[in-house]
């Protein structure tokens, strides 16, 4: 989660030394005092010519403020920086420099209880302080973040200081079981959730496991069960492995967390960034944007999406992502275009504040499109059925049965990006463009299955919300179950040779079978009986072009971003030995009983 907003703070550290001289902003730092006596430590940045008064941009991040340089010498802030502004970046509780106890997404407080803090109350009180002591401000202020910080940006606004009018949340993660860092429909992020544990609480600043080899992939298999994690490593000082290990279903501990417990109606205008590609929290803003969206009765929220990975719209020029070009600077037009029209406008009253809906960018076709809503509701749904001898098509199937299988092995699981898998965040990690790559790396291994269409012959623009309806059964008694909708490149491509052939991965996500009926109340697969599996492949904006092929691919490991299922039915994985691990025969059913298919929205 989260990794972005340290790197760019490092990444101005560079100018530090030169604020003075370089820079438009003076800088101090200051211990903001909280209403239970906790101080805060925060930077601020003002404008050394007070032209006007000035509004309040704040950010609060779990990765260290004090290293931050000056906004106007930052990609990410420039253009609002040169419209003037007074910045404000602070340390949570318990992060670096900041006093307290941090807590990971710390829960909601009880509001009869008015001692109680949350991310909420100190949010309020750094604006109540900042009016008071920060001179030449216009009384108004706004927030923003990407990541653990567009999740306190929300938090900032959930119970709103009377400043606050404005704010955009950025990769905020929504649901941490359901589909953001640490879980996809129940299925954990091994690796992430891993490494991130450790990195935010193995001490008060970020720090790296010292994992002693560098192909990952090997390391977690020699691993084993989940269980070996508090036995040979954390020994249960890390408490939010700890969490993981004792809350496996979604429980109230997640569902309290979750920001659909603690979301009611916009009350500040709302803007959600998110990355079509982004590895760590896609669900999020989308998520955050729906929740809002159902009561949003003042036309307050707003979403936005490009073709970026997590946080990619901050930094540089978002042309490209891996091996994917975009044919145009991405970046720019949000930083200049989007982020910074929507603080002049609510902030200052400059521009005319005609903001779409939805601003998203449609990718394949390479163009911004601006909608009334979303998912637009011009979109039809069509199903691409799955056929024999690996055929993808509208029509839906004929035959009365039909069925294709694959062994799936826990003990040679398929490696969810190409090898070496580096640490997450450690050196020459390619981790933050693993969506983009080419899917052929595993596109003839036995373990995963392909249909595809055939060669298009007009464009096919699918554009909102996407389902995976698997019609499946399996020797053993759980199962996982990966969707990747893809796109493929033609074997000839002129326009840039490498590409010929591409397997680009549009859309995916995995489903843990034992929560087909319910995820706070898992059960047993029955051995050998189909069953249906609903899965949620979240929404895109992309043009399949003439000359291109749809493809699907199945497969059930996907490691190790997400840990081993052991194919039979443990009530708590975390628990699982060894020995419970076995190989399963999982079969995927086409046929006119059971027409497994993919929902796609079109728009012609």
């Amino acid at each position: 989660m989260l990794r972005l907003t340290a790197l760019l703070l490092l990444l101005t550290c560079a100018v530090h030394a030169q604020t003075a001289t370089d820079s438009k902003y003076e800088r101090q730092e200051v211990m903001i005092p909280m209403r239970d006596g906790i101080k805060l430590n925060t930077v601020i940045f003002t404008p050394k010519a007070a032209a006007e008064k000035y509004p309040f941009l704040l950010r609060r991040t779990p990765y260290g403020v004090s290293g931050a340089g000056a906004p106007d010498k930052s990609g990410y802030t420039k253009d609002m920086a040169d419209d003037g502004y007074i910045f404000v970046f602070q340390d949570i509780r318990g992060r670096y420099k900041s006093e307290g106890k941090f807590e990971m997404q710390r829960f909601s407080r009880i509001k009869k209880d008015l001692k109680a803090i949350d991310e909420s109350t100190d949010t309020y009180d750094t604006f109540e302080w900042l009016l008071k002591n920060i001179p030449n401000n216009n009384g108004k202020g706004g927030m923003y973040g990407i990541s653990y910080d567009g999740w306190t940006t929300m938090q900032g606004a959930i119970d709103p200081h009377p400043a606050l009018v404005a704010v955009s949340e950025q990769a905020t993660p929504s649901d941490m079981w359901l589909g953001d860092d640490f879980h996809h429909n129940g299925a954990f992020r091994l690796s992430y959730g891993f490494e991130y544990a450790f990195m935010e609480e193995a001490g008060k600043t970020d720090s790296l496991f010292p994992f002693g080899m560098h192909d990952l992939y090997d390391w977690y298999l020699q691993l084993g069960p989940l269980s070996n994690v508090n036995k040979k490593h954390f020994h249960n000082h890390i408490p939010t492995w700890n969490d993981f290990a004792s809350h496996p279903n979604y429980d109230a501990f997640w569902q309290k967390q979750s920001l659909a417990y603690r979301l009611d109606s916009p009350r500040v205008y709302t803007m959600h960034v998110a990355g079509w590609w982004d590895q760590e929290d896609f669900y999020g803003p989308l998520k955050a944007y729906e929740i809002l969206e159902k009561k949003d009765r003042s036309h307050k929220n707003y979403i936005v999406a490009g073709p970026w990975n997590h946080g990619g719209w901050a930094g540089g020029a978002g042309s490209h992502l891996g091996n994917i070009s975009f044919d145009t600077a991405t970046g720019p037009v949000f930083r200049k275009d989007i982020q910074a029209r929507w603080f002049a406008y609510h902030l200052k009253g400059k521009g005319d504040g005609n903001f779409a809906e939805a601003i998203t960018f449609q990718t394949g076709s390479n163009v911004w499109q601006h909608y009334n809503n979303w998912p637009p509701a011009e979109a039809l749904q069509q199903n691409l059925y799955f056929h024999p001898n690996g055929k993808l098509s509208f029509e839906k199937p004929s035959a009365a049965n039909g069925t294709d299988s694959y062994i799936s092995d826990p003990a040679r699981p398929v490696p969810y990006r190409t090898r070496p898998i580096e640490q997450t965040y450690g050196p020459g990690s390619r981790w933050f463009t693993w969506l983009t790559e080419d899917q052929r790396f595993v596109h003839n291994r036995p373990d995963v299955l392909s249909w595809e269409t055939d060669v298009l012959t007009e464009d096919i623009t699918v554009t909102g919300q996407l389902w995976a309806k698997l019609f499946a059964a399996t020797t053993g008694s759980d199962a996982d179950w990966v969707v990747k909708l893809i796109d493929v490149y033609p074997a000839a491509y002129p326009k840039d040779r490498k590409m010929g052939g591409y397997q680009f991965m549009i859309a995916n996500d995995v489903f843990r079978g034992r929560f087909r009926k319910s995820f706070e109340h898992p059960e047993p697969i029955t051995p050998n009986k189909v069953e249906s599996y609903t899965i949620d492949l979240h929404s895109i904006n992309h043009v399949f072009k003439k000359g291109h092929k749809i493809m699907v691919q199945v497969q059930s490991t996907w490691f190790p971003i997400i840990d081993r299922n052991p194919q039979k039915y443990i009530p708590n994985i975390f628990e699982a030995k060894e020995s419970d691990f076995q190989k399963a025969t999982h079969t995927i059913h086409r046929s006119t009983r059971f027409p497994s298919h993919i929902e796609l929205s079109i728009i012609k």
